[in-house]
């Protein structure tokens, strides 16, 4: 009787055992690293197809994410968003520690593929520390607009860059996603 509970146990663990190698064997993780930045979850690699962390690659790329519980459907969404900084007429990209100036933002967008509710631009400073600019209701759905900011004043305290995003939020959900950047850096005079 002892003989045939230890031959049970014995075949259990090598059953487990060649399950685990197998499984091992089957997927294998993988690191995803975009734009030098690795991603805190890595992919993985099963039967030679790569599945990567889809919220994750959605904010790396500037996307915006639907997901469809019902259906069991991800929809990613990127619209192309180009942003410009002026200073009067002036554009610019660099500015000196200590520079206060009025400031608004132009941005061009196309290629919007999903209803939007609302748009607003924020600046980060080398700190972390984020001003609205300012924030839009969209009413008129439409692929493409310009939104341009009223003029603000904004003081560069530090050294070090400054981000300018370019935030989305989709009519189906009250995330915001963050669509497009652009750096602006504050040096030493």
């Amino acid at each position: 009787m002892r003989f045939r509970k230890v031959a049970i146990l014995l075949m259990l663990l090598s059953l487990w055992g060649g399950s685990m190698i197998f499984a091992n064997t089957a997927s294998q993780k993988m690191k995803v690293i975009v734009n030098g930045a690795e991603f805190d979850e890595g992919g993985v690699l099963i039967e030679g197809r790569s599945y990567l962390p889809l919220r994750q690659m959605a904010v790396t790329l500037g996307a915006m994410l639907d997901w469809d519980n019902n259906a069991k459907k991800a929809v990613l969404s990127k619209p192309n968003v180009h942003m410009f900084m002026y200073n009067g007429n002036s554009p610019f990209g660099m500015v000196d520690k200590g520079y206060q100036g009025k400031i608004k933002v132009f941005a061009q967008i196309d290629n919007v593929t999903t209803d939007i509710s609302a748009v607003k631009i924020t600046i980060t400073d080398p700190s972390d520390k984020e001003k609205l600019i300012e924030s839009k209701t969209i009413d008129k759905q439409a692929d493409n607009f310009w939104f341009v900011t009223q003029e603000f004043d904004y003081k560069f305290d530090a050294v070090g860059k400054y981000t300018v995003k370019f935030h989305m939020k989709q009519s189906s959900t009250d995330e915001w996603f963050v669509v497009s950047e652009k750096l602006i850096t504050s040096r030493n005079p």
